[in-house]
């Protein structure tokens, strides 16, 4: 590399935005499912459940923590319209797909990811295996922290998956950023928000397709192709329901080695744009891109400290208090940063590649076209139920039973 590879403020240039290009609608400009890992209270499912009676497109409700299923569809069944239909997966806590398990899943990254607990890769990895057993075409992931679609968005965002593997919107009206780049946007530096899993549609039918790591950042791995080749449309924006970034400092140690391995790569796409994603993944597992980037993020935080030490003179109280929150955040991500060796982010980058082979050998072998039941037992998914406004009564069962 002739340059060395920076935390840049936006990775924009590696996003095909098609946000006003028009395109007519077809036969196939359809979606299955959206599916929607829930855990938030059935109450923020509201305006995905609009979004399916819209489009007249059934909902896949994955369930855990305060998503309870019996409120859910409780929720489903209240809303006075014969379009609201939903299958309402209870996922376990202790939940895996039966499968492999991901190398990426190792203890030696969760522990450099500060003993991070979610279960947001588990339930995508389960939308697109139940699609691929389903047979279905097309799906779209939103998170139930997202609202304000544009109808049109989604339909044109659905066209573009004839052409492309994924195309996905941006969460830009409270911006979808790590809690170092929120620090950034406050300190007063620039801070773009990319695209991300929160608004992704996928089409299932491409040999080529990824999964999600269980890693901060695991959407950015998921369509690393795409951004690679240029080829990942961005079409409109959503809104992500606001949060307080600094409110809980481990926050930042548990996205910070997520965060330098998804920035790090994506620098290195930046930075190497006539390369092909071959020479771009053989670059990203050599120590010394590491060594190099991991400086520079330690840079990023420490530039970020000063600015926000030196603002906090004429700040107004709250933002006062943000600042220091901020401050806070950032000397966590630094402790965890200095952690963080070249030969871990190697051991993960190469890692998540043989998972990526094992992933797609998988699917190759996986049967298609099956019922839901006969589908969510191959998945070991045993407590569901499907409901809709309407319905004489809701359809329940174990899977298998």
């Amino acid at each position: 590399m002739s340059r060395r590879v920076t935390h840049g403020q936006s990775h924009a240039a590696l996003l095909n935005d098609v946000s006003a290009v028009k395109v007519s609608p077809n036969a196939r400009t359809r979606l299955d499912a959206i599916v929607v890992p829930a855990a938030r209270q059935a109450s923020a499912l509201q305006n995905v459940i609009r979004l399916s009676i819209k489009l007249s497109v059934p909902l896949v409700i994955l369930c855990s923590r305060q998503a309870q299923a019996d409120q859910v569809r409780a929720r489903v069944e209240s809303v006075k319209n014969f379009g609201a239909q939903a299958l309402v997966i209870e996922v376990p806590e202790d939940y895996r797909p039966p499968c492999t398990a991901p190398l990426t899943s190792g203890r030696e990254f969760t522990e450099a990811s500060a003993g991070r607990s979610s279960d947001l890769s588990v339930k995508r990895n389960i939308g697109l295996l139940l699609g691929r057993l389903r047979g279905w075409n097309k799906i779209l992931f939103v998170d139930d922290d997202i609202s304000q679609f544009n109808q049109r968005d989604v339909e044109r965002l659905t066209a573009y998956l004839d052409r492309y593997p994924v195309a996905s919107m941006v969460s830009q009206y409270f911006p979808d950023n790590s809690v170092v780049c929120h620090a950034r946007r406050l300190a007063g530096f620039g801070q773009d928000v990319f695209v991300s899993g929160a608004a992704l549609g996928v089409n299932l039918k491409h040999p080529d397709l990824s999964f999600f790591a269980d890693i901060y950042n695991e959407d950015w791995f998921f369509f690393a192709r795409q951004a690679a080749d240029r080829s990942l449309p961005k079409i409109g924006v959503v809104r992500q329901e606001a949060y307080e970034p600094f409110e809980d400092p481990g926050r930042a140690d548990r996205e910070e080695f997520g965060d330098i391995l998804a920035e790090g790569l994506y620098g290195l796409l930046d930075k190497t744009p006539n390369w092909s994603f071959k020479d771009q993944l053989a670059a990203a597992t050599r120590k010394n891109h590491w060594q190099s980037f991991i400086e520079e993020r330690l840079d990023t935080i420490q530039t970020t400290y000063k600015a926000l030490t030196q603002a906090e003179f004429t700040a107004s109280p709250a933002s006062y208090r943000d600042m220091e929150n901020a401050r806070n955040s950032l000397q966590i991500a630094e402790t965890r940063a200095t952690s963080i060796t070249p030969d871990l982010c190697v051991d993960f980058i190469e890692k998540w590649h043989e998972d990526e082979v094992r992933w797609q050998q998988m699917l190759r072998r996986f049967p298609s076209g099956l019922s839901e039941q006969d589908a969510l037992s191959e998945l070991q998914l045993t407590s569901w139920l499907s409901c809709g406004y309407g319905q004489l009564a809701g359809v329940s069962g174990t899977a298998g039973a």
